[in-house]
Parts: structure tokens; sequence; C-alpha cells
């Protein structure tokens, strides 16, 4: 298990909080807006410099990174970012929220799954490494969440099954995720089949061709109709010529 040694300093000031316009007066300035809530308090509406988020969230421990977030007046709380939001084209943060964190209680945070070491199933079988399960749902005390949680699949191979039972165990973490789930395994590399035109024109030649019977009996009934619609077609005519007389 990993842990963070990293420590951050997050500064925030109150923004006037609703509308769609504030939030975009706040991106004007350079910021990005913010809600702070959680142990019991009021929400709070924020304005936050999105370079501090941009660190925190490309740091080592990342989203699950507990930090000291300053509020108007000096106060500070300890914090933790729980959701945030890109502009889809530039990238450009949008919104973040923010939570308040008791150090005292435990919560529940998701913490990345790495894997050490090479499968034998990769180097002697020829497979590929699948991860099927890359985050492991947690409960801990704030001051106890990993970075990561590592597990060595040197042993894997066709056949085998690395489960979150599997993953190595601590004391001081409750895994929420369903023990029984996959987590790794060794599958087979799939042979793109390249279709040669020699293989192609045989494949043709081989397809039967369509029932001649098909067509001509198609071609018969059209000329049924024809031939049918000949009389009635003779008939309007000879009536028109005796209305005409």
């Amino acid at each position: 298990m990993a842990t963070a040694t990293e420590s951050h300093i997050l500064e925030a000031q109150p923004r006037a909080a609703g509308s769609k316009n504030d939030a975009r007066r706040v991106r004007r300035q350079g910021k990005v807006p913010g809600v702070l809530y959680g142990a019991g308090e009021s929400a709070l509406s924020v304005s936050l410099d999105p370079r501090q988020i941009s660190r925190i969230l490309h740091s080592q421990s990342g989203h699950n990174s507990i930090f000291d977030l300053t509020l108007e007046g000096g106060k500070t709380t300890k914090a933790m970012i729980v959701d945030w939001q890109y502009e889809p084209l530039k990238g450009a943060l949008l919104h973040v929220d923010l939570k308040r964190i008791a150090m005292d209680q435990k919560l529940r945070v998701r913490v990345p799954i790495v894997l050490k070491g090479e499968a034998e199933g990769v180097k002697t079988q020829g497979g590929i490494l699948e991860q099927t399960l890359r985050e492991l749902e947690v409960e801990c005390l704030p001051a106890d969440i990993p970075t990561s949680i590592e597990s060595d699949v040197t042993h894997l191979v066709f056949g085998t099954v690395l489960r979150v039972s599997d993953l190595p165990r601590h004391d001081k973490l409750k895994v929420v995720t369903e023990a029984n789930q996959m987590v790794a395994h060794i599958i087979a590399i799939k042979e793109e089949v390249v279709v040669t035109p020699e293989a192609a024109a045989a494949e043709a030649a081989a397809a039967p061709a369509e029932p001649e019977v098909i067509k001509k009996g198609k071609q018969e009934t059209e000329e049924e109709a024809a031939e049918a619609e000949k009389p009635e077609k003779a008939e309007k005519a000879e009536k028109k010529e005796k209305e005409k007389k």
C-alpha cells in the first residue's frame, strides 16, 4: 500500500451563489466556482484558484488528497475534492465540489489498483494481462487513505484469476468492493485473419449462384402482366372511339 507524503493548501473566497451569470463572472476573473459542504455545516459557495486545484488533482494521491482549505478571515478546515467538471473542448475547469473532512471520522473513497511485475502468462505463454478492475472502494480514516493498492501478478497464467479477495490486506482499511470481483487475468491474443485475393476469389466461386428459375419466373410474371393489360387497354380505346361517334 502506497501512502502520500504531499501536503497542500487551498485558498477559497466566498462568492454569490445561484445563477449561471455569477459562475461565468467568476470564470472571467480567472477563478473556478465551487461549493464547500459537509461536517454538519451549511453549504458555502466559493471561488478557487484553478492552478491549485489542478496541482492537487495531479498529485500522487489525486482527488483523495486531504488538504488545508483557508477561508475568509483566516479560518482553516480540512477538505477534499469530491467532484469536478472540465470544459469538453478546452479542458478548463468549470466547477469543483469540496467536502469538509473530520479527521476522526471514517469515509469511503476509491483507491487505484496498481499491478506489479510481469505475469508468467505474458512472459512464457504469449498472453496479455487484462485488468478489469482499476479502483478499490475502501473505508478508513482520512489520514489512512492510501494513494494506491499494489498487487503482484507474476504468478498469473492462463486459467488463473486475480480477485479482490487476493489483494493485500491492511488493518486500517475496510474493503467495500465485493471480494469475488475479478481484478485481472490472462487472455489470448486474437489473430487477425487477412483475406488474400486468391481466397476471396475462391470464396466467390464457391458461393451458390442465384437460381435461374427465380429470374425466369419473375420475367414470365412481368410478361403475363403486360399481356393481361393489352386487352384491357384495347377495350378502353374502343369505348372512347364509340363515344366520339
